[in-house]
């Protein structure tokens, strides 16, 4: 079944086995850029094969992107090939106070909450395109720009420089 991104599949019309394919369109891909901060969304779509047992859904598939980001220190464009596998487990809304905490265990990282009549797949597909960008791109230009802006580099800064400082330091011979 192909799907725009932001479709809204039905609990009740998902068949385990089911293959889904969404491609973002030129909207979709410009919303998305706007709300994950990048400079360009070209391309965006993902493959998963559905699984359901009961109100559990999975979707296990892969996700593709080209895209830009900003580099973090010249704000210059980085473009960004992005080809990922990703595993999701759809899971009800559990029960409880709106404002309770949800305790999640490490094997649940990847967990989306759905309403019981639902499951949003392209929102949670965006938001493991959030996870999966470089969160400090960086640009050919960026180190020239660190350096303008009085930055500096990890040796220079790091437990070692004061070491190397102190070595090249002569005592004074009596």
């Amino acid at each position: 079944m192909s799907e725009s991104f932001e479709a809204r599949l039905p609990l009740a019309q998902i068949r385990d086995g089911e293959r889904v394919d969404l491609n973002a369109g030129a909207e979709e891909c410009a919303a998305i850029a706007k709300r994950l901060g990048l400079l360009s969304l070209d391309r965006l779509e993902a493959h998963a094969v559905l699984g359901r047992d009961g109100e559990k859904i999975t979707a296990t598939g892969r996700i593709k992107a080209a895209l830009s980001q900003a580099c973090v220190a010249s704000g210059e464009p980085v473009p960004a090939r992005i080809d990922e596998p990703f595993e999701l487990l759809f899971l009800p809304e559990p029960e409880g106070r709106p404002d309770e905490e949800v305790e999640l265990g490490e094997g649940e990282l990847d967990v989306v909450f759905h309403d019981g009549a639902a499951i949003e797949l392209g929102a949670a597909v965006a938001d493991t395109l959030s996870l999966v960008l470089d969160p400090y791109p960086r640009g050919p230009n960026a180190e020239a720009a660190l350096k303008a802006a009085g930055v500096l580099s990890e040796e220079q800064a790091g437990p070692f420089a004061a070491l190397a400082a102190l070595k090249s330091e002569k005592p004074d011979e009596a």
